[in-house]
């Protein structure tokens, strides 16, 4: 059964004072700001504390990023991210977001690219706090178009925020270079590997795949977040995207349940495991419900798909490389998993020749 994400249609309100709120039909709880320079939409993933940024209009405005981090940290957020085509690296450089990893195919024929940026590391101007005159209301300035977030609508960004327009200039802003989280990610492969080559010669399970209602995703989503196991609750990575579920089962007790988002018009598939696999047996388990949800994408005509994986998880890593997928990058700070905060292997694999399709 297959479930929207996020709805597309979408209520508009005229409040009177330049300002206008739209609702969407599905209730996305997204962030929308726009105003003659910035138009963004914003996927704040509370349970991770990560935000997605959506960015309408291209260009690297001061007042995009200063916009986004005010946004960031009043939702508690740690972690940004945006997804964008190769053209617009460039742009969220300057920005101050560093260069994390691509997914092959995103948009079918051309790839897409992974830029973050952790909070606690944003830079800060080299010229100091703005003087007061630097800064201008909310309020008078911008349309703020508020959809969802409790906590925001509480803070009341449009009438009590400032925002600074000229905080950070363009040319102060460097990406990191460090190469430590690239590093560890690293060694874990070559641990994968080595788990790989030692299973080369056992044959996988024969897994039954099922496809499932969001409904009963939820009890073992509990229990997965009460364990302190789950790698995900399969929150929504995209807009206009479909969403669907799976139950994976074999013999000897093996279950597990994954997910799938698809945006049919670009070809891709975000592919999410509930739990990573604790022994041997699971990880033979894990490794046949790739190869299963692999088949089922392909044979639905997904010309590729990406997934996460914690940059310290060899067992996990190690499905995937027998799987044929490779690393496309680390995603710092990325993943929750219990109560730790933890990098993000990015594993990708193409399914097909998008010239066939």
């Amino acid at each position: 059964m297959a479930a929207r994400a996020w709805a597309t249609a979408t209520d508009k309100t005229e409040n009177g004072n330049g300002s206008s709120t739209r609702k969407s039909a599905g209730g996305d709880g997204a962030i929308f700001f726009q105003n003659d320079a910035v138009s963004l939409c914003l996927l704040v993933q509370r349970r991770s504390k990560t935000m997605r940024v959506i960015d309408f209009r291209a260009g690297p405005t001061p007042a995009k990023r200063t916009l986004v981090l005010a946004l960031a940290r009043r939702e508690g957020v740690e972690k940004i991210y945006t997804v964008v085509e190769r053209d617009e690296v460039a742009t969220w450089v300057k920005l101050g977001f560093a260069k994390e990893g691509n997914i092959p195919a995103f948009y079918k024929r051309s790839d897409a690219f992974l830029l973050g940026c952790s909070i606690d590391d944003a830079p800060e101007s080299k010229s100091g706090p703005p003087s007061s005159s630097q800064r201008v209301p909310v309020q008078s300035e911008r349309r703020l178009i508020i959809q969802g977030g409790p906590s925001l609508a509480r803070a009341s960004i449009a009438s009590r925020a400032w925002l600074d327009l000229e905080r950070v200039p363009l040319d102060d802003v460097e990406a990191p270079a460090d190469t430590t989280a690239y590093d560890f990610a690293e060694k874990t492969l070559i641990r994968a590997k080595k788990l790989v080559k030692e299973a080369a010669e056992r044959a996988l399970p024969a897994v039954k795949l099922s496809e499932i209602a969001e409904a009963q995703t939820r009890k073992p989503i509990g229990s997965a977040l009460r364990s302190g196991r789950a790698l995900t609750a399969f929150e929504p990575f995209g807009r206009g995207a479909i969403r669907r579920y799976f139950a994976l089962t074999a013999r000897g007790g093996f279950e597990l349940v994954a997910s799938a988002e698809s945006q049919a018009c670009f070809g891709n598939a975000f592919l999410e495991l509930l739990v990573s696999p604790r022994n041997d047996s699971e990880r033979a388990g894990t490794t046949g419900a790739l190869k299963a949800l692999c088949e089922r994408l392909q044979a639905d005509g997904t010309v590729g798909c990406f997934a996460l994986a914690p940059s310290d998880d060899a067992s996990l890593s190690a499905a995937f490389v027998y799987n044929g997928f490779r690393r496309t990058g680390v995603l710092q700070n990325h993943l929750v998993v219990g109560r730790e905060r933890k990098d993000a292997i990015v594993f990708a694999r193409k399914l097909a020749n998008p010239a066939d399709e």
